[in-house]
């Protein structure tokens, strides 16, 4: 493909693929905190507690640069903001790799990767997709940010046997090295926002100021469904079963390969069933279909919560956790363009990943300090199949609608 963007359909092919490929590496970055850290307990002393709330941090960190992040999209385009997350990333996971100390972990993950987190995820992805597509925005969605378990498919795995062979350390090297690649391509392949204004057939109009965004948001029904149903989803994904998993498992009993192979499978199912929902989200009742995917992911803490011992029971949850996992991605970023709006979507984007950012922040902090005192995670089970429930009930109370919605905002 050249960069002549007047070639739409070749532009919108390449997108989905650097977004793919990108988010691969993000969501690989995300997920070695959960691989690692056994290795920590063991080498360096840290607590389960110390590791968990430094995930935690990182997905603060997330859900604080998320709605600046998306604001910064709508206003100036997907370009700047892509690369600086994936340069960010490169720099975090480079000096992760040279920590000694608990302060210097908490800086370098804590903050610098979880800034490149906030730059460049599902949040800042789906807007950047949702001004190429119109009617399989749905699918492109799917398949962009399938990629968010392409890359743990591939290289939590990967990076468990380095951990065997090499350690850990070269394992951290290869992402920012990986990382560091991504970057000039998406800096010169990604086009520029007046190229994607003029590519898109909504008609441009001045931004509206943020307080006048911000209130249109927050009175919309519509908004707060899909932003407290994506709190929970953060707390049932990237919070309980993205850190503490492959934890979990090896308290169950198995070896870190074995945990981490069924993470692996996890991740692959998820990869098509993300693509799945993509799909169904352009053809089927899209609150009907994210309830679902909620309802559905809670009872599988049912199947988690009976592992132990249990080798064939462990890769029967990672299928079917697998199945709704990242799922919810497709049709809550289509809700949110038809429902609110693309103009405004970056920053609605941003906000409701800063809600699931918190939402996980409180998962992975909350099942790190209860395990430190009681050496168990079933609470914590327990309460992701509660809340997963309500997600689903929260979001059937959305009205589908096809419709696109521009609100008329007054321009700044």
């Amino acid at each position: 493909c050249s960069r002549d963007w007047s070639s739409a359909v070749c532009s919108s092919d390449l997108i989905v693929v650097l977004c793919f490929f990108g988010l691969a590496l993000t969501a690989s970055a995300r997920g070695t905190i959960g691989l690692v850290m056994p290795t920590w307990e063991a080498e360096l002393g840290w607590t389960r507690g110390f590791v968990s709330f430094v995930g935690a941090m990182m997905l603060i960190s997330v859900a604080t640069v998320a709605p600046l992040a998306g604001n910064f999209q709508d206003r100036f385009g997907p370009r700047p903001l892509l690369v600086a997350g994936m340069l960010l990333i490169t720099i975090g996971t480079a000096l992760t790799a040279m920590i000694e100390s608990q302060a210097a972990f908490f800086v370098t993950f804590g903050i610098v990767t979880a800034l490149g987190f906030g730059f460049f995820g599902n949040h800042t992805i789906a807007p950047t997709l949702a001004w190429f597509f119109e009617k399989n925005r749905g699918l492109a969605t799917g398949i962009a940010t399938a990629g968010l378990t392409a890359g743990q498919l591939i290289i939590v795995p990967l990076l468990a046997l380095l951990l065997q062979s090499s350690g850990w350390r070269i394992g951290y090297l290869y992402l920012a090295a990986a990382a560091l690649v991504v970057a000039p391509i998406l800096l010169f392949l990604i086009p520029s926002r007046d190229a994607i204004m003029a590519q898109s057939k909504t008609p441009q109009e001045p931004d509206a100021p943020l307080g006048e965004r911000l209130r249109f948001l927050f009175t919309s029904p519509v908004f707060h469904a899909l932003f407290w149903s994506f709190v929970i989803c953060g707390f049932t994904t990237s919070g309980t079963v993205e850190v503490h998993l492959i934890p979990y498992a090896i308290s169950c009993g198995f070896p870190p390969l074995t945990s981490a192979t069924a993470y692996g499978v996890l991740a692959g199912v998820n990869m098509v069933a993300m693509m799945l929902s993509g799909y169904l989200t352009d053809r089927m009742h899209r609150p009907l279909l994210l309830g679902i995917i909620y309802i559905g992911r809670g009872l599988c803490f049912l199947l988690l919560m009976r592992i132990t011992g249990d080798i064939q029971m462990l890769f029967i949850f990672a299928v079917a956790f697998g199945i709704f996992d990242y799922s919810t991605v497709p049709p809550t970023a289509s809700l949110v363009a038809s429902h609110l709006g693309k103009r405004i979507m970056g920053l609605a984007m941003g906000l409701l990943s800063a809600g699931h950012a918190l939402g996980g922040a409180a998962g992975a902090f909350m099942a790190g300090i209860l395990y430190d005192l009681y050496a168990q995670y079933d609470a914590v089970w327990l309460a992701s199949i509660g809340v997963a429930v309500a997600a689903g009930l929260m979001v059937f109370t959305i009205r589908e609608n096809r419709q696109p919605a521009e609100p008329k905002l007054q321009p700044a």
